[in-house]
């Protein structure tokens, strides 16, 4: 049985935090935005009506889908919740690299009983209109990653009473994103799972513990830290409120949720003891991002930029999931998996608070 940690000060400091007050949540507890199936609209509203604020990962959805997902969510809950989207820059696809990439990738295609050539890829939405739907949804926060929008785009989201959240992996962009007049910062510790928001920089200069990153954005920086990275439990909850976090941010923690829309094959791995062992990988999108270390990101070595990688794989990564090889599945994992619990989202954000002492933290509104 997990000991309850006596109540302290940490509580009320974070019950009267102004952001998440206005943020409308209960507890310190934020659930991750994991765009591309562990989220769900079920999920965030579990979160959210437990207190904590639920999140959907909107990158890869059209705005008509986003407008759909928020409804579902809202159909579930009236309490606030947060939706994300990357702030993409994307560069234009380099033949060369992108030939490469396809002849890597064909034997395991065909391995897959796939054609030897992936089919023409969907262009990803645009993100000025996927903003222009996170306007008209009017969440209460919205965060995005690798990025920042434009000035006049926050602007638009304030004025509409939306809380803005950027996520930094380094000082550097800590600062800039306090620059931009960002409400919150969310910290991403190189322990997190999934693709890292380094915007300044390459990702493999910028993998910082969460810890760490926390008490330098805290210490240099006048902006509300969201700290995230390999928090599972209520010590990793009260260990970043104490460093000065006015909340923690958790995606891998609740990926066994049975709201979550995790695989089944990527929930057995995710139990299993290789999920001990993650990797940063470009394999899947391009992109940095981590996940468990398993055939395809030893095997694939010469990935396209994203979101071209991303459009490459997309057919694979899908026959993989759905034929269940774990040794070619996308498996995003941050790296404390070892302490993943199988309950459902209100128990989880429950036990969270009850392990962390902050069982008097005041309602918010």
């Amino acid at each position: 049985m997990t000991a309850t940690v006596p109540p302290s000060d940490v509580a009320q400091k974070s019950s009267l935090s102004p952001f998440l007050r206005n943020a409308g949540v209960r507890f310190p507890v934020f659930q991750a935005p994991m765009a591309g199936g562990p989220d769900s609209p079920a999920l965030a509203a579990a979160v959210s009506e437990a207190g904590g604020l639920g999140s959907l990962g909107c990158a890869y959805l059209t705005p008509e889908k986003i407008e759909q997902a928020a409804a579902a969510l809202r159909a579930l809950t009236s309490r606030p919740f947060a939706l994300n989207l990357f702030v993409r820059a994307d560069p234009p696809r380099d033949a060369a690299a992108h030939s490469r990439a396809a002849n890597e990738l064909e034997p395991l295609r065909r391995e897959l009983g796939l054609g030897a050539h992936p089919p023409p890829p969907r262009e990803l939405p645009n993100v000025d209109a996927q903003l222009e739907a996170v306007l008209r949804i009017k969440p209460r926060v919205f965060t995005f990653t690798f990025g920042v929008p434009r000035r006049e785009q926050l602007a638009a989201l304030r004025a509409a009473g939306v809380l803005v959240m950027g996520t930094a992996t380094s000082l550097e962009e800590g600062r800039a994103l306090e620059a931009a007049g960002v409400d919150a910062i969310c910290a991403q510790g190189s322990e997190a799972g999934g693709h890292r928001g380094t915007f300044i920089g390459e990702p493999e200069r910028s993998l910082i513990g969460v810890l760490t990153l926390t008490r330098q954005l805290v210490t240099k920086l006048h902006t509300p830290i969201v700290a995230a990275g390999g928090i599972m439990d209520g010590a990793g909850l009260r260990a970043a409120l104490e460093l000065g976090a006015v909340a923690a941010q958790l995606g891998t923690a609740f990926m066994l949720c049975p709201e979550a829309g995790t695989h089944a094959a990527h929930r057995k791995a995710l139990r299993s003891p290789d999920a001990r062992h993650t990797v940063v990988t470009r394999a899947f999108s391009g992109r940095a991002a981590r996940g468990i270390e398993n055939r395809f990101t030893r095997e694939v070595q010469g990935p396209a930029a994203f979101p071209h990688q991303q459009a490459l794989t997309a057919e694979l990564r899908a026959a993989a999931a759905e034929q269940g090889r774990v040794d070619l599945m996308q498996l995003w994992s941050g790296q404390n998996a070892a302490l993943l619990r199988e309950l459902p989202a209100a128990q989880l954000v429950a036990k969270l608070v009850q392990e962390a002492g902050l069982q008097g933290t005041t309602p918010g509104p």
